[in-house]
């Protein structure tokens, strides 16, 4: 149906363990592919995590605005902003990125860039990020 409202899930398994100290150490479950440990860019990850994370906070009603969410979070409500554009990528990107095949250039300060909306135009500006 064109022009329909669609709705997309993505579900990032990751463990968040406290280590010492207040640290926290985000684990990924073993891959069932056989690529490197170091494949995946994690700091995206942790940033897609995150983005995902509060937008499904957002829908659920547990924080009614970005500046509550910002709060909640002990951070700056417009970084809460730029990251929750991550959640707008093609979900071809995210899964590129989620594996570790995203172009070389395609980090996490080249994607807090406006980037377009439209799934095609996002695949064609940033395949050469």
């Amino acid at each position: 149906m064109p022009g329909a409202a669609q709705m997309l899930t993505v579900r990032v398994p990751l463990a968040v363990r406290k280590q010492r100290g207040g640290r926290k150490l985000m684990i990924a479950p073993a891959s069932t592919t056989n690529r490197g440990a170091s494949a995946a860019d994690t700091t995206l990850v942790k940033a897609l995590a995150r983005a995902f994370r509060w937008r499904r906070m957002m829908e659920t009603g547990r924080y009614g605005t970005i500046n509550e969410l910002a709060a909640a979070e002990m951070i700056n409500s417009s970084y809460v902003s730029r990251l929750l554009r991550l959640t707008l990528l093609a979900p071809g990107i995210v899964e590129a990125i989620l594996d570790g095949r995203q172009p070389e250039p395609m980090t996490l300060p080249a994607l807090m860039e406006p980037f377009p909306v439209e799934w095609e135009e996002q695949r064609e500006e940033l395949a050469g990020s």
